[in-house]
This record gives structure tokens, sequence and C-alpha cells, in this order.
């Protein structure tokens, strides 16, 4: 008899919402539900490999779950469905998709056979959203901090708004798409798209479509001081910020590599990597 495999994450949502089990075995009613922790590497690995086709695998959390599944899993073949219950603190997948947090588990096979890699500090992973440079990944950074040190839930906004009015310090960055090279002095944000939003509501590229990423998009804020940037920056959620256009700029390639002249925090799926000169992304080869 075929299986619902449940792979979870408990530190998915900073480890606030401990996976309900009933719960979601109740999606699955008459079916035999199986559940591995994947932060237990020797368990995780045994499990995998018994999937079969007639399986279902059911990946529990946000976009940092989803993005350690696809990583962890480079490798080892796995022909069955694949579907998402969106439990994390940002979702922004499931977002794209017209999916609600806590949406009842929904089909994923196709958006994740084929995807982008982001070349940092000599690794190389697959994201699932973007790359994010720039005070995206100072606002990771100090989300972070917070965590460590407050059971407060943290909000991004609010760190956000701080980073720009005093904290961050925009730096110049180097954009080189397909080989063409462009420069952009003060900039704020340098994030390479892979769906529309990130950052927990974000629609950083309204144009990217994820199903056709033989391409990518770099976005640019940039060119405005505090005051400036800031009157403009929530725009973004609209995914408006793209009328600004002596502000913003978006370039689609295949290979994209950002370079600031300074080191800066960057985020992959929301995951912290610190202290970041350079990113290369490339998109998936079909």
């Amino acid at each position: 008899m075929s299986k619902v495999y449940v792979f979870y994450n408990p530190l998915a949502g900073h480890g606030k919402n401990p996976l309900d089990e009933e719960l979601i075995k109740g999606f699955f009613k008459g079916e035999e539900c199986v559940f591995c922790d994947m932060t237990a590497k020797e368990t995780y690995e045994s499990t995998v490999k018994t999937i079969n086709k007639d399986d279902k695998l059911l990946i529990c959390g946000g976009d940092g779950t989803l993005n350690r599944f696809l990583n962890i899993s480079e490798g080892v073949p796995v022909e069955c469905e694949i579907l998402l219950y969106p439990c994390g603190s940002g979702n922004d997948f499931a977002r794209d998709l017209g999916k609600d947090a806590m949406a009842e588990p929904f089909v994923i096979t196709k958006y994740v056979q084929s995807l982008p890699t982001v070349t940092v500090k000599g690794k190389t992973c697959k994201f699932i959203n973007n790359v994010g440079f720039g005070i995206d990944g100072y606002c990771s950074e100090e989300g972070d901090k917070q965590r460590a040190s407050s059971d407060k839930e943290v909000n991004y906004t609010s760190i956000a708004i701080n980073g720009l009015l005093f904290h961050y310090k925009p730096t110049t960055a180097t954009v080189t798409v397909d080989g063409v090279k462009h420069v952009f002095e003060k900039a704020w944000l340098a994030p390479t798209m892979n769906g529309r939003y990130y950052g927990g509501g974000m629609n950083a590229a309204p144009a990217q479509d994820r199903l056709k990423n033989d391409t990518l998009s770099v976005m640019l804020f940039y060119g405005a001081g505090r005051i400036r940037t800031l009157a403009a920056f929530p725009s973004i959620f609209k995914g408006e910020h793209i009328k600004h256009k002596k502000l913003v700029t978006i370039i689609t390639g295949k290979d994209i590599k950002v370079e600031f002249d300074s080191p800066r925090p960057l985020q992959i799926d929301g995951e912290t990597v610190l202290d970041v000169t350079e990113y290369t992304a490339k998109a998936p080869t079909k």
C-alpha cells in the first residue's frame, strides 16, 4: 500500500509552531503517514531512499524548509508526487502560487523539477524564490540576532525602516547579466528572483514566472538617499515600485553576477550568509 511521507523541520516558523500530526493525518484519511524530521540526517537519508513512485511526499514548512529539502535531496531520485503544507514564517513560494499560509496540502511537483542555482563563497545550492543582497540581507541578519536574544516575534518591517533611516549603508553594485556589465550607485537592494515574491510578501519582480524560469530577474533599488528611498519602498509590496523609473531597474538574464564594493549579509530563501561581496545566480538548463 502506498504511503504519505511527511518531511518536516521542527525549526520552521522559528520553532514556534510544532507540527500537528493529527491535523496532517486528517488531510490523508485512509492513508498511512510516515513522519520524518529533516534535521535528523541519518533518519532522513534512510527514509528518502524507501519512497516509491506511487507514494506521496509532503513537505511541511515554509520557503526555508522547502529549500532545505531540495538541496539535501540533491542526487537522490524522488519520483513520487510532491506536496507542500505551507506552515512556515514567510511562505512566499505558496503566495506566488496564490495559496495562503496553512492552506491544505497542494501539489508542487512541476515547480521543483528545474530550479536555479546560486554560488556564494565557493558553495553552490538551489534556490526556490530568491537570493537577497542588500538591506534584505541586513534584515535577515538582524532578525537572526533578535530571535537569539528574545522570544518575541521579529518585526521585519520595523527592522527595514530603521535600517533605511539609520543603520544600513548603501553600496556600489556592479551587476553583470549575460556578460553585460551595469554599475549602480547607492544600491539598497539587489536580489535575483526566481518567483515574484520574497521577504514575507514583497512583490519584487512582478513579471517573473517561475514556470518559465529559463531567465531570472535581478532587481536594483538604487540611486537615492534615505528619505526618498524610504518613501518609495512600501510600493514594493504591491509591485508598484517599478513605476519609480529613476530608483528601480529590473534586468532579466540567464547568468547574473552581483558584486558589492564592501561586504554585506545575504539571504537565500530566508537563510542568512554573512560578509558577502558577490554572488552568481544561474537559471536552470532546460
